[in-house]
C-alpha cells in the first residue's frame, strides 16, 4: 500500500504513525466532550486520556514481545530494535495497559469509574478504527491468503521489510474489516451513550461488541505475534476477547436497578 507519506532527506513520515496519532487526537476530543456531558472535570479527562494512550502503547508493545517471546529470548537486542519500535503492537495488550492505568487514575482522583468508562468507550472505538486504516497502509496485521474478490495484494517492499507482509499474494483485508467494525461500534456506542439507562452500559456494550468481533476476525489473521494458548486451540488475543465479553456481560448483569419510590398512602 503506502507505508510512508513522504520523504525529506533521511526523514520520512510513516502513514501508520500519522493515522494512529490522528486517531488518538480525535478520540481524546470525543472522550473529553463526552466526559463534560456527564459532569466530569475536563482537565481530569484530558490527563486520563493522555495517560491511557501512553500506557496503552507500552501495553501493546509488551504483549507483542510476550507473544513472540522465544524469538526475543534468543535475540534480546531485538526488543529495542528499530523494527520492533516500528511495529504497532497488539491492541489487546494496549487495552489492558490502558484500563490498568485508567483504574489507577480514576481511583486516585475519585472519578466515577463506570461513567468515565462510558465517556471514553466511543472515543476508543473511533481512534481504533482510524488506526486500523494505518495498519492497512503499512501492511501490518495482514490476513490469510484468499481467493475472494475482496483480496488485497501488497507490493511495496517497505511493508515486507518492516512487518513481513507477504507480497504478490491476495490476502484477507483484515485491517479494513476491523476498521469497519470499530467505526460501526463508534456509532452504536454514541447512540447508547445518549440513551443509556445506567452507568457502565456503554463500556459493557463496547466490551461485548468488540470482543465478539475480534474473536472471529482472529480466524482471518495470518500475521505472527498474537500468541497461542491451550495447545494452539486459540490465540492469546481470542482468550482476551472472551474475557472482554465476560466482563461486559458481568457489568450489564450487575447494572443498578431503578429505585422504586413507594407511593404515599392517601388520606
Amino acid at each position: 500500500m503506502f507505508p510512508q507519506l513522504f520523504h525529506i532527506g533521511r526523514f520520512f513520515l510513516p502513514t501508520y504513525g500519522f493515522l494512529v496519532a490522528l486517531g488518538v487526537l480525535i478520540g481524546l476530543w470525543i472522550c473529553v466532550r463526552n466526559s463534560e456531558k456527564q459532569g466530569i472535570n475536563p482537565d481530569y479527562a484530558w490527563n486520563l486520556g493522555i495517560l491511557v494512550v501512553l500506557c496503552g502503547i507500552v501495553g501493546a508493545k509488551i504483549l507483542y514481545i510476550v507473544n513472540d517471546w522465544s524469538t526475543y529470548v534468543a535475540h534480546p537486542s531485538e526488543i529495542f530494535s528499530f523494527s520492533t519500535l516500528q511495529a504497532g503492537g497488539v491492541f489487546s495488550g494496549g487495552l489492558i495497559g490502558g484500563f490498568a492505568a485508567a483504574a489507577w487514575y480514576i481511583r486516585r482522583h475519585h472519578m466515577p469509574a463506570l461513567a468515565t468508562s462510558d465517556a471514553f468507550a466511543p472515543g476508543l472505538a473511533f481512534g481504533h478504527a482510524l488506526g486500523r486504516v494505518g495498519c492497512f497502509a503499512a501492511g501490518c496485521c495482514y490476513g490469510k491468503p484468499t481467493s475472494h474478490f475482496w483480496g488485497v495484494t501488497f507490493t511495496n517492499p517497505i511493508a515486507q521489510a518492516i512487518t513481513g507482509t507477504p507480497l504478490g499474494v491476495p490476502l484477507e483485508p483484515t485491517q479494513l474489516f476491523e476498521s469497519a467494525v470499530e467505526l460501526a461500534n463508534f456509532f452504536i456506542l454514541m447512540w447508547i451513550f445518549k440513551r443509556k439507562k445506567f452507568d457502565g452500559q456503554v463500556v459493557a456494550a463496547y466490551f461485548i461488541l468488540y470482543g465478539v468481533a475480534r474473536f472471529f476476525l482472529e480466524y482471518l489473521r495470518d500475521d505472527p505475534g498474537r500468541g497461542s494458548v491451550f495447545g494452539g486451540i486459540m490465540t492469546g488475543t481470542q482468550l482476551i476477547s472472551i474475557g472482554l465479553v465476560i466482563t461486559g456481560g458481568f457489568i450489564w448483569w450487575l447494572r443498578p436497578t431503578p429505585k422504586v419510590v413507594p407511593a404515599q398512602a392517601t388520606r
